[in-house]
């Protein structure tokens, strides 16, 4: 079966080191990995190199449901490139471009079969948005 691979994208405006510290700091992962105001991460660990591996703890904040959100990564290029697979074995891929003082950030993720692909294009992109809202007013 042919996979599809959806992009979402931002430009944030912020420094690509401060980009990259808000992407992979634990301590600010939970405070944007949400798609909207309802939900929230309450626990995050990131072990950012070949190898290791990131979990976040998704949940609605009224408490009614959550997921595990959790992979090993693949390829770590500091300030440039993040790459990792999924446990059920899907591959995402994030580049971080410097433009003088802007930061441009394109994720390419497999999607899954479970839900439409607008949907899960809407979800992933909703998330962006917000990591684009949070670290413009770090």
């Amino acid at each position: 079966m042919e996979k599809t691979v959806i992009t979402v994208e931002a430009t944030v405006n912020a420094p690509l080191e401060k980009v990259w510290s808000a992407w992979t700091g634990p301590e600010h992962i939970t405070k944007w990995n949400s798609a909207s105001p309802d939900w929230h991460t309450p626990k995050a660990t990131n072990d950012l190199r070949v190898g290791g591996k990131f979990f976040s703890r998704m949940e609605a904040k009224d408490g009614s449901m959550g997921f595990d959100f959790e992979g090993i990564y693949d390829e770590v290029r500091q300030h440039e490139y993040i790459e990792y697979h999924m446990a059920d074995g899907r591959q995402v891929k994030t580049t971080f471009k410097d433009n003088g003082g802007q930061t441009e950030i394109t994720t390419n993720f497999d999607a899954e079969t479970e839900n439409p692909v607008e949907m899960q294009k809407g979800g992933w992109q909703a998330i962006m948005d917000n990591f684009k809202a949070y670290t413009e007013k770090l």
